[in-house]
């Protein structure tokens, strides 16, 4: 298995610089990375390095926390959209969700809606760490009924990551159009393989390299 086409090579470090976005790009290209997933601030240099590579660009919005305001995600979007990115992982609102309100959903098919008129996509970022089997599934069935094409884990911020019991979990819930994207704490290829087979689509690191056994020097 290529396991480097299921990885999105990441760094949502706040302490990056130029080299790092540049050096994600290049090891995308050496070793054949799907995409590469950078702060909204370095999008538009990324693309700029990507050029006509067929690497996957992926920023994030509302992140990692997810409470922003709707208006200020859908910014954030707009902007990652016009300067080139292909998808954005969005995070969800947590609290509102916990609240039982609607507008959790409202939300989401909002940044769907944005995403999917410039033909991009969009994942929603769940937070697992933070919820129950049974809100696992909610959540899931939300994102899925307010047009995500994606489901993710975790933004890496969070107390744990990604696990593949909550993958399986998700797979079992939501419908086959929608992928699921395992993020947070993978780092081996023995991780890798084990959110594959339980359902994920997409792995999330910024352990790229080591696993497909690369040493960096």
């Amino acid at each position: 298995m290529n396991l480097s086409r299921y990885i999105e090579h990441t760094n949502l470090s706040p302490v990056l610089s130029i080299t790092d976005i540049d050096e994600l790009v290049e090891e995308s290209k050496q070793y054949g990375f799907l995409g590469i997933c950078v702060p909204p601030f370095w999008v538009e240099r990324a693309r700029r390095e990507i050029g006509k590579e067929e690497i996957v660009l992926v920023t994030v919005a509302g992140f990692p926390l997810g409470y922003s305001m709707t208006e200020t995600k859908l910014d954030e979007i707009q902007r990652a959209l016009d300067n080139g990115a292909n998808e954005v992982d969005v995070v969800w609102n947590i609290t509102s969700f916990k609240t039982g309100l609607p507008w959790t959903k409202i939300e989401i098919a909002k940044c769907s809606s944005l995403a999917h008129n410039y033909q991009a996509l969009l994942k929603v970022i769940i937070e697992t760490a933070y919820l129950s089997d049974a809100e696992i599934e909610e959540a899931c069935r939300i994102c899925a009924d307010a047009g995500a094409d994606f489901v993710k884990t975790s933004t890496g911020f969070a107390h744990s990551g990604a696990k593949a019991e909550n993958i399986r979990l998700m797979r079992r819930v939501l419908p086959g159009h929608v992928g699921i994207k395992a993020s947070g704490g993978i780092k081996t290829p023995e991780q890798t393989l084990e959110m594959i087979k339980a359902g994920a689509s997409r792995i999330g690191t910024s352990s790229g390299l080591k696993i497909i056994g690369v040493t960096k020097q």
